[in-house]
């Protein structure tokens, strides 16, 4: 069993600064690739950010500059910080980790957030 849990949104005055964290848990053997999605109402999901094992990350063109992703590999954890937020940044925001249970597992397997709402007002 493998529980992820985000947490870290709210409400922020265009301009303001939040940060969201992502925790994994439970039966994990390792973690390969973590991140971000957010969905914005009537609009797909589109992802905003990755990290891989080794630290390497990519930004969606709308978040560059703004956001940084980074993760504690020793806390399983994802943490995504957004600084001068605009209102078109609220949505309600998903993580998600791409993991193995066991040592013999050859595909990944991704489990998401419950997601968490970030608001921001003009």
């Amino acid at each position: 069993q493998v529980q992820v849990v985000e947490s870290g949104g709210g409400l922020v005055q265009a301009g303001g600064s939040l940060r969201l964290s992502c925790a994994a848990s439970g039966s994990i053997f390792s973690i390969n690739r973590m991140g971000w999605y957010r969905q914005a109402p009537g609009k797909q999901r589109d992802v905003v950010a990755t990290i891989t094992s080794g630290g390497s990350t990519n930004y969606a063109d709308s978040v560059k500059g703004r956001f940084t992703i980074s993760r504690d590999n020793a806390k399983n954890t994802v943490f995504l910080q957004m600084n001068s937020l605009k209102p078109e940044d609220t949505a309600v925001y998903y993580c998600y980790v791409d993991l193995r249970i066991t040592s013999t597992q050859t595909t990944l397997f991704r489990y998401w957030g419950q997601g968490t709402q970030v608001t921001v007002s003009s």
